[in-house]
């Protein structure tokens, strides 16, 4: 079983610059409401978006990620994969979660990538500092499940 989680730098830099608003916030206004909310939200940001975890299930043939504690998780089947490989975003991928014109984007930090094309068209880039592990990790797995799919299918079909 492959499992890595790559840790937010770049989220946590952001939001490290946004907590100085707060600071300088408290310090002119005082106590206020406004501005223990802001710092709230951004506590809860970086707990929730710490790190992406990446998990490759060779007994469950899946393949799962995830922000943070658990948030946004997202399962897809191996025999669901069209293909996997190795790129590289841009700054317009971004950071976190978004749609993109490449597909669906899970980044933290970096501009390492794997893109993982399935039988439907869907792709979507999993921003890893492994990239080489996941991709072996990958590749024979998803290569294995597709060829027992085409058999089935052929099977199915006569």
């Amino acid at each position: 079983m492959y499992q890595k989680t790559q840790l937010a730098w770049a989220i946590w830099g952001i939001l490290a610059w946004l907590s100085t608003f707060v600071v300088m916030g408290a310090v002119l206004l005082g106590h206020n409401l406004g501005v223990l909310a802001f710092g709230i939200i951004l506590v809860l940001v970086a707990f929730f978006f710490y790190g992406l975890t990446i998990e490759v299930d060779p007994q469950g043939k899946q393949l799962r990620w995830w922000f943070g504690p658990g948030i946004a998780k997202k399962t897809l089947r191996f025999g669901d994969i069209d293909e996997v490989k190795a790129v590289t975003n841009s700054f317009r991928h971004g950071i976190g979660m978004r749609i993109s014109h490449d597909g669906w984007v899970y980044s933290v930090s970096g501009f390492k990538a794997i893109e993982v094309s399935m039988l439907d068209g869907t792709k979507y880039r999993l921003g890893t500092a492994d990239q080489q592990g996941l991709l072996e990790a990958l590749k024979e797995k998803v290569k294995e499940d597709s060829k027992v799919a085409e058999i089935k299918e052929e099977k199915s079909a006569l």
